[in-house]
């Protein structure tokens, strides 16, 4: 199995006077709209099960309200759960003392925001090396290592401008490469794009899965948007009301939606660009036919069959078969899922 660098392991958070004595009403069956009329209290987590992958990019989505952002500030412990572990690198961190939480946040996790939160009184250089500086870290060290990061992000040029003279997309480049600047293992993104430009937003995720690519951090990204999720995440979890409704590979979620709220998000998606051969293949191998890699998208794998006059094809994998997949397969995947009840939040 892949080691899992963060677990999240039954966590409850209820907001209120006495969230404790709330816990096992909730287990019990109360509902978040019973909890807060009766008892005056608000449900934000309930009984959260997520393993996150050592170096992967796990999404957490949901829309406004759904307890992301709440879930995520669990994780270096700016909120605490009212029950429940969080064990990084197989420590629980609610029983580490203020000291060890104050290590782990300034050299384990680093978190990048939807509003940039840079200061604005500093300037793009002393806002990349600020996490660099609390780390107590020698200057020539903090002036390569913040210079290294600006270039990287494409902001050379612009280390003695302010926040303010920056666009929306330079702003929260600052922040990424604010972030990357700790060389923490664990990288937090709350919303990090979602208040930039739809094209913008794209160059972000561009780079983002560039760096991924060499840098293999562990990363928890929160978004209510669909299809970035789907471009970003190794695994993706849904959540609704504080409740996880689904958890797993972006193919899995769009060809078994758990239920129909799940459907609802997934039925705009262009399946033919999303779904890859892979998810539908059969183990079964052809001796002859035309060849599809397994990672092709089943638009693309259909182009070719029809090319070719083919019903059946051959899957590889670098080369090597791994499998078959027909017309009777493709074809199916690219319908939309049957939905009897509209997504509300």
């Amino acid at each position: 199995m892949t080691e899992a660098s963060v677990e999240i392991r039954g966590v409850y958070k209820i907001f209120g006077p006495d969230p404790k004595s709330m816990v096992d009403l909730v287990k019990n069956g109360l509902t978040k709209q019973e909890l807060m009329d009766v008892y005056g209290h608000t449900l934000g987590l309930e009984n959260v099960h997520i393993d996150v992958a050592h170096r992967g990019i796990q999404v957490i989505m949901g829309l406004s309200g759904s307890g992301k952002s709440t879930l995520i500030r669990h994780i270096n412990r700016l909120i605490e759960p009212t029950t429940g572990e969080i064990v990084v690198g197989g420590r629980n961190i609610l029983e580490m003392t203020r000291s060890e939480l104050r290590d782990f946040r300034r050299f384990g996790t680093s978190m990048v925001f939807q509003r940039f939160s840079l200061f604005p009184h500093r300037t793009v250089v002393e806002n990349v090396v600020y996490g660099l500086e609390i780390q107590n870290i020698d200057k020539e060290t903090i002036a390569d290592r913040g210079q290294r990061w600006i270039d990287r992000v494409g902001l050379s040029g612009f280390e003695n401008y302010y926040p303010a003279q920056l666009s929306g997309g330079m702003q929260q480049r600052v922040g990424l490469a604010r972030a990357l600047a700790t060389d923490a293992d664990i990288l937090l993104m709350d919303e990090p794009f979602s208040a930039l430009d739809p094209l913008i937003r794209t160059d972000m995720q561009d780079i983002l899965l560039s760096l991924q690519e060499e840098l293999h951090k562990t990363i928890i990204f929160i978004t209510h948007d669909l299809d970035e999720a789907l471009r970003l995440g190794d695994n993706i979890a849904i959540l609704r009301d504080g409740v996880i409704v689904q958890k797993g590979s972006p193919q899995s979620i769009i060809l078994e939606p758990a239920d129909d709220y799940v459907a609802a998000f997934t039925k705009d998606i262009n399946r033919g660009r999303v779904l890859k051969v892979g998810s539908i293949m059969e183990t079964q191998r052809l001796l002859d036919g035309p060849q599809i890699e397994r990672d092709m998208a089943i638009e693309d794998a259909l182009q070719i069959m029809i090319k070719t006059g083919s019903t059946k094809a051959i899957v590889v994998d670098n080369t090597e078969a791994v499998g078959s997949v027909s017309l009777d397969k493709l074809v199916p995947a690219l319908a939309r899922p049957e939905i009897s009840a509209g997504l509300k939040d």
